[in-house]
């Protein structure tokens, strides 16, 4: 569905649509079956949040409530003051999408001041985890007993502190991670499914051809767009 909705496809989308109710309704239906819950009570919540987090909209507030302030309420709410004291990372789902989660965690650990004050910071500290993935990497190259290995736990761990770090500057920046990647690779999929056209046209054997030539189209590709 967040596919369709991103490639405004409404074509797709009304069946996408479909398939997400469908699991929506199969919850309610198998919480009626435990006379636990039924449609009312889903809208009823759904409203009640609405207005809670939404003063500014449903009430007299001048501007919209700090997020992370309003949800360590609620977890408070519920009876996790003492469990949120010693872990400001409660609740956070283990499961979610390794984006998304990454995101939710700095997320958390800027609502209790662990944060850059602004975007230079996490960019300069993205700039050193690159620097230490390439000597790593480097290093592994130029050895060459590691060939054919599979990565070794370092250059594992330095990678995920890469990624986590680009998650930070994305976040800083006001982008949500998932969104830049899913639109970071549907430009390059734009563009090399061009370079392969034009290389057909030319007569050139992707597989076969140099890197040189390779990227000479590719950059002609990108001057056309």
């Amino acid at each position: 569905m967040a596919e369709a909705v991103r490639r405004h496809d409404d074509g797709a989308l009304p069946g996408e649509l479909g398939d997400l109710l469908l699991n929506l309704a199969f919850q309610v239906v198998l919480a009626e079956e435990r006379r636990a819950f039924g449609v009312p009570e889903v809208v009823a919540e759904l409203e009640r949040k609405m207005i809670v987090r939404h003063p500014h909209v449903f009430g007299d507030a001048d501007e919209a409530p700090d997020w992370e302030s309003m949800k360590a309420g609620e977890r408070r709410g519920r009876g996790n003051r003492p469990h949120d004291a010693r872990d400001p990372l409660a609740g956070v789902p283990a499961g979610l999408e390794p984006l998304s989660r990454a995101l939710r965690v700095q997320e958390r650990a800027a609502g209790v001041g662990f944060d850059w004050p602004d975007v230079s910071g996490a960019i300069e500290k993205l700039r050193e985890e690159i620097d230490e993935l390439r000597s790593l990497v480097s290093g592994r190259a130029a050895s060459p007993s590691s060939a054919g290995l599979p990565p070794s736990a370092d250059v594992v761990d330095e990678a995920g502190d890469l990624l986590f770090a680009a998650v930070n500057v994305c976040r800083l920046a006001g982008v949500h991670p998932s969104t830049a990647l899913a639109t970071g690779t549907d430009k390059f999929a734009r563009r090399f499914r061009a370079v392969a056209e034009r290389s057909l046209a030319d007569g050139i054997e992707m597989a076969s051809a140099d890197l040189a030539t390779l990227d000479r189209i590719w950059d002609a590709v990108k001057r056309s767009e």
